[in-house]
């Protein structure tokens, strides 16, 4: 069941047509559920994907006054429209909070909360089925999905660049954890999916929005959609080929958060600020492009930014903490690719070569790579989250 009652007054948003103050309700358990819709905080723009609407909700149950459930938590409703036959989010949170006991505990923080989730399908009268019967597999039959989930906050609610460090740091731990243990690979790694929750008077990095994600057994059954996964300027280089045939591998995850650092950093003068045109000439704005291009230019750009041999990023000043990591990160990529490439080029030439590790690069470019240059940030030490990493740091560690 799904019913939508429209509040009278003007929309909450000229993108949305809803009106603010309207009433949305869903099935819930035996029953129904209905909720309040508040904000429109986001709505998908591209005529190509699962449009994606996030909008702040309040909870409208006859006993929400301290005897709900949901009394007194932030909460959004997002919906979406994803392939028919991909996995839900609340799939993967589910096996996440199934291993996340004991010393595992802390991935939590750093984990959406879902509170509910419903599928709506498309039935027979709809053009949505009128497309299929047309088209058959040509056409990717989708369904509406909906869920309730706690209200986290954006990467431009933080204040300091250091803050800004230890929520990409904590994103990468949470990538490894999901990778290792659920085995869940989350595939669109983007500015707007890295978000913060403030808990007991402490900042926590979130890695948002699992709906593109995959099992890591699965990853070479192919995509489950007919389109590739990730925020453009943000994907990994090789996934703008149209040579690249997959499969998606947690070292792309990896390079599509140096690209958010590297766009954060360069292009907007704090986490709050919105992003402005240089003012002079001195100013180097040439990742602007990247929010506008297409493949072609973006693979371009990326790959001579991965193979440069002598790269400073031009950070802005307050985030110039950020330096060495980038500057770092950058030579990892560099030279898993320079092995790479001679590993490709005794192959093609029928020589023996040893075997090479892909999901690492050849040891290149991995978690601990990235852990490693990540847990420090302009001299000081980042919060690491859970024992397993304390101890690979202190092996890591010089004697």
């Amino acid at each position: 069941m799904l019913h939508y009652a429209a509040a009278d007054g003007p929309p909450s948003k000229d993108l949305f047509e809803w009106l603010g103050g309207s009433l949305f309700t869903f099935a819930y358990k035996d029953g129904t559920r209905t909720v309040r819709l508040k904000r429109v905080l986001f709505r998908s723009n591209g005529i190509i994907g699962r449009g994606t609407i996030v909008v702040r909700v309040e909870c409208n149950c006859n006993h929400c006054d301290g005897h709900c459930d949901w009394y007194g938590k932030k909460l959004i409703l997002k919906l979406s429209f994803p392939s028919k036959t991909r996995v839900s989010e609340q799939t993967f949170m589910d096996r996440c909070k199934a291993l996340a006991q004991g010393d595992h505990a802390w991935v939590l923080n750093h984990l959406p909360h879902i509170y509910w989730t419903f599928d709506v399908c498309f039935d027979i009268n709809t053009p949505q089925a009128k497309f299929k019967e047309r088209f058959k597999d040509d056409y990717e039959m989708r369904l509406m999905r909906g869920s309730i989930q706690e209200e986290l906050q954006p990467l431009s609610s933080l204040e300091t660049s250091k803050d800004c460090a230890q929520v990409f740091y904590d994103v990468v731990q949470c990538h490894h954890w999901a990778w290792k243990y659920p085995k869940i690979l989350h595939r669109d790694i983007s500015q707007g999916n890295i978000m913060v929750r403030e808990k007991d008077g402490e900042k926590y990095g979130v890695l948002n929005d699992w709906d593109l994600s995959s099992w890591v057994n699965e990853q070479r059954d192919g995509p489950t959609s007919k389109f590739r996964t990730g925020t453009k300027p943000y994907m990994a280089h090789e996934q703008h080929s149209h040579a690249w045939q997959g499969p998606h591998r947690f070292r792309h995850d990896l390079e599509s958060l140096f690209y958010v650092i590297l766009l954060l950093v360069c292009l907007y003068p704090s986490p709050s600020a919105k992003y402005t045109a240089p003012m002079s000439p001195a100013q180097d704005f040439e990742y602007e492009e990247w929010h506008k291009q297409d493949d072609s230019f973006l693979v371009s750009k990326k790959y001579h930014l991965i193979n440069a041999r002598k790269w400073t990023p031009p950070v802005l000043p307050f985030f110039l903490g950020f330096t060495m990591w980038l500057i770092h990160l950058q030579h990892a990529l560099r030279y898993g690719f320079i092995a790479l490439g001679k590993h490709e080029d005794f192959f093609s030439l029928g020589k023996h070569s040893k075997s090479f590790d892909q999901d690492t690069l050849n040891n290149h470019f991995s978690y601990e790579t990235v852990v490693s240059t990540m847990h420090r940030f302009s001299e000081e030490e980042l919060k690491t989250r859970g024992s397993e990493w304390q101890e690979i740091l202190l092996r890591l560690q010089p004697i």
